[in-house]
């Protein structure tokens, strides 16, 4: 009952607080998603970024290990999906992104945050900025055949994390007004990606369900698979491994759908994807949590 308890706590505001977003949309309230994506994007979420890793406790050699832990996951996955895609007989510009690239941020990051606290949210801020950096370079890549290396260096997101990690290991900090400046801002960030989450599921229209169950399945299991092996490997210590496993099990991010519509893939396939691995994690995130809290 105990474990229940916490699992609960931990699942419950994620998806009240996503499910408002749901909600709003379905009530006919207008909601300006691509100006509060931007602000999300490019302010709350990389002020977020930035003040947790100058605020961390944790060491940053702990952190330098998830970062070389949270790359070899992602290449590991990406060999994974690579080769399930192709004896799968899908589309690889449609389906490799959705598959590796996981809701880490919407989903992942507050799960980490009620389950491991500011330990395992550091821990995940550093997955996240991985998976980031991932869907605008690789993932841009198969899906086009190019991306921009001037342009990703230039997402505030990465930035923000380059910046935060310099402070980290110089031991910097800045004026206490525009620390606090940060802190407000970047507060904002997962309530908005959550609320988003919600109102991004209400208006997607999903299409081939019944392959959608399948395929989302198979996306978490390879994709959680990998995290257990490679964390194994790096022997990783609790709760950096947790934090590895429950962010890889997340469901496909909604990013995966706006690169499939603004690259005219199979868009509406992908949607089928975000919002059934969506769905599904209320079933696998209480699964993920009783295996690695006990």
């Amino acid at each position: 009952m105990a474990l229940f308890l916490i699992i609960f706590n931990v699942v419950a505001p994620v998806f009240l607080i996503a499910g408002s977003g749901y909600l709003w949309v379905k009530r006919g309230v207008e909601y300006p998603t691509e100006f509060v994506t931007r602000l999300a994007s490019n302010i709350a979420i990389p002020c977020l970024v930035f003040d947790s890793l100058v605020n961390t406790d944790i060491d940053p050699e702990a952190l330098a290990t998830m970062f070389w832990a949270s790359l070899a996951t992602y290449g590991g996955a990406m060999v994974a999906v690579y080769i399930f895609v192709k004896l799968a007989r899908l589309d690889m510009p449609s389906y490799f992104a959705p598959f590796v690239s996981g809701n880490t941020g919407n989903m992942g990051l507050p799960l980490c945050l009620f389950a491991f606290g500011q330990a395992g949210f550091g821990y995940a801020i550093i997955l996240f900025s991985v998976t980031s950096v991932f869907a605008f370079s690789i993932g841009i890549y198969v899906i086009t055949g190019g991306t921009s290396l001037r342009k990703l260096v230039r997402e505030p997101l990465v930035l923000s994390t380059l910046l935060g990690l310099v402070f980290l290991v110089k031991g910097w900090q800045l004026p206490e007004f525009l620390a606090n400046t940060i802190n407000l801002v970047g507060g904002i960030g997962i309530p908005i990606m959550l609320i988003t989450l919600g109102v991004a599921v209400a208006r997607l229209k999903p299409a081939n369900i019944v392959n959608a169950i399948w395929m989302s399945a198979a996306k978490i299991a390879i994709c959680t698979g990998v995290a257990i092996l490679v964390g194994a490997f790096f022997d990783l210590p609790d709760v950096a491994y947790s934090v590895l496993i429950l962010q890889m099990s997340a469901p496909v991010a909604v990013t995966s759908y706006l690169l499939a519509e603004r690259f005219k893939v199979d868009a509406d396939a992908v949607a089928g994807l975000v919002v059934v691995s969506t769905v599904m994690t209320i079933g696998v995130a209480p699964l993920v949590l009783s295996f690695v809290l006990v």
